[in-house]
C-alpha cells in the first residue's frame, strides 16, 4: 500500500474567514453606531429647534400636573370640562404671579437696607484687606478702579454686546411663555386627540405597544410632577423658615428662590443654598452665616435621605447615579433647560422601555398607577426588577 497525504482544505474566503464571534460583534457594532448616529441627529435637531421644543416640553410637564387637577375638579366638584380647564389655568397663572409679586415686593421693601448694609460690608471688607495684607485704602481703591478701567465698554465689547442681547433674550422668553400657554391649553383641551394622532404615525402592529408604554410613562410623569412640587415646597419652607428664625433678611424671597430652583436637581439646591449663606454673611456676620449653612445642609440631608427615598423613590425608579449622569448630560447638551428636563425624561424613558421589554402591553394595554408603580415589596415589583 502506498501512503497518500490527506487533502488540505482551501483557506476560507469572504465571511467564512471571520469567526462567528467576530461576526456577531461586528453586527452589534454597526447597529450600535447607527443608533448613536440617529440619536445624535435627533439631539442636534432638538437643539436647533430649542426655542420651540423647550416651551412644548414645559407645556407637557405642566399638563402632567394640571390634567389630574382638572380631572379632580370634574369628578369631585362636578365642574364642566371647560370650567375645570379654565380653573386649572387660572390657578397656575395665579400661583406664579403671586410668587413673583411676593419676591418683587420683598426685594423692593428691603432694597434700602440692602444697599446700606452692602456699603457697610464693603467698607469692612476694605478694612480687612488693609489689615491683613498691609495695603492702604487708597491703593485698594486705585486697584479696583484700574480693574474696572480694563473692562471693555466699547460698542463691540462683551459687556455692551451682552447688554444688547438682553432685549432679544427677553423677546425669546416672552415668545416662549406664550407658546407654553398655548401648548398647555391645547394639551388640556384635546390631549387624548393629539396623542391618538401621534400613535397613528407608527405602524399598525406597533400601535398597541407604543400606546400602552406611553400611557405608563405618562402616569410616571404625572406622579413625578406632584411629588417634585411637594419636595420643592419642603425645601423652600425649610430653608426660608431657618432664614427667618436666624433673622436673615429677605427670608421670603430666599424660600421662593429655593422652591423654584429645587426643580433643577443638585444644581438648584447648591446655588440657592449658597445665595442664602451669602446674604446671611453680608447682613448678619460669619456666625449666623455658619448657622445658615448648617440649616441648609440639614434641609438638604432630610430631603436627600428621607423625602427622596420615601416619596420620590416611588415616583421615579431610577438609580441616583443615573440621575446624576442624566442631569450632567442634560446640562452639557442644553444648559439649564437640560438639567430641568433630565430627570423626568429619564423617568419616562425608563418606564417606557421596561414596559415594552416586559411585554406587559399584551395583558395591560391601558395601565393604571398601581400597574406602573407597584409597592416596592410586592411580587409584581420584584418581577419587574428581575425583568
Amino acid at each position: 500500500m502506498f501512503w497518500r497525504p490527506k487533502p488540505v482544505a482551501p483557506p476560507p474566503a469572504g465571511d467564512d474567514a471571520v469567526s462567528p464571534g467576530m461576526r456577531t460583534a461586528a453586527a452589534w457594532a454597526w447597529r450600535f453606531l447607527v443608533v448613536i448616529a440617529a440619536a445624535g441627529v435627533l439631539v442636534w435637531i432638538i437643539i436647533q429647534l430649542r426655542l420651540i421644543v423647550i416651551p412644548v416640553i414645559i407645556g407637557v410637564l405642566l399638563a402632567a400636573l394640571l390634567v389630574p387637577y382638572a380631572g379632580w375638579l370634574t369628578r369631585r366638584l362636578r365642574f364642566p370640562r371647560w370650567l375645570a380647564i379654565t380653573t386649572a389655568l387660572l390657578t397656575l397663572i395665579g400661583v406664579v404671579t403671586a410668587l413673583v409679586w411676593l419676591v418683587v415686593a420683598q426685594v423692593r421693601a428691603g432694597w434700602p437696607s440692602l444697599r446700606d448694609r452692602s456699603m457697610v460690608a464693603f467698607d469692612e471688607f476694605l478694612a480687612w484687606l488693609s489689615t491683613t495684607f498691609g495695603l492702604s485704602e487708597s491703593e485698594i481703591i486705585d486697584w479696583i478702579n484700574t480693574l474696572v478701567g480694563e473692562l471693555d465698554f466699547s460698542t463691540d465689547g462683551p459687556l455692551v454686546s451682552g447688554a444688547l442681547s438682553v432685549g432679544s433674550t427677553a423677546a425669546e422668553v416672552l415668545a416662549g411663555t406664550v407658546l407654553v400657554l398655548f401648548s398647555l391649553l391645547f394639551f388640556l383641551i384635546d390631549g387624548p386627540g393629539i396623542w391618538r394622532f401621534v400613535v397613528r404615525l407608527f405602524p399598525r402592529r406597533a400601535r398597541t405597544a407604543v400606546d400602552g408604554a406611553a400611557r405608563a410613562g405618562w402616569i410616571t410623569l404625572t406622579n413625578f410632577a406632584k411629588v417634585q412640587i411637594f419636595v420643592a415646597f419642603v425645601d423652600g419652607v425649610g430653608i426660608g423658615l431657618i432664614a427667618f428664625l436666624l433673622g436673615v433678611p429677605l427670608a421670603l424671597p430666599i424660600g421662593v428662590a429655593v422652591f423654584l430652583a429645587s426643580f433643577v436637581p443638585f444644581v438648584g439646591a447648591l446655588v440657592t443654598g449658597a445665595l442664602a449663606v451669602l446674604i446671611a454673611l453680608v447682613y448678619n456676620g460669619p456666625f449666623i452665616a455658619l448657622l445658615m449653612l448648617a440649616g441648609v445642609l440639614l434641609v438638604q440631608q432630610v430631603e436627600g435621605n428621607v423625602l427622596q427615598p420615601l416619596v420620590m423613590g416611588s415616583a421615579v425608579r431610577v438609580h441616583p447615579l443615573a440621575v446624576v449622569l442624566a442631569v450632567t448630560a442634560g446640562g452639557l447638551l442644553a444648559g439649564i433647560p437640560g438639567t430641568l428636563f433630565a430627570v423626568p425624561v429619564v423617568a419616562f424613558v425608563n418606564v417606557f422601555v421596561r414596559y415594552l421589554a416586559a411585554g406587559r402591553w399584551r395583558t395591560t394595554p391601558k395601565p393604571t398607577l398601581s400597574d406602573v408603580l407597584p409597592p416596592p415589596d410586592s411580587p409584581s415589583s420584584a418581577d419587574q426588577e428581575r425583568t
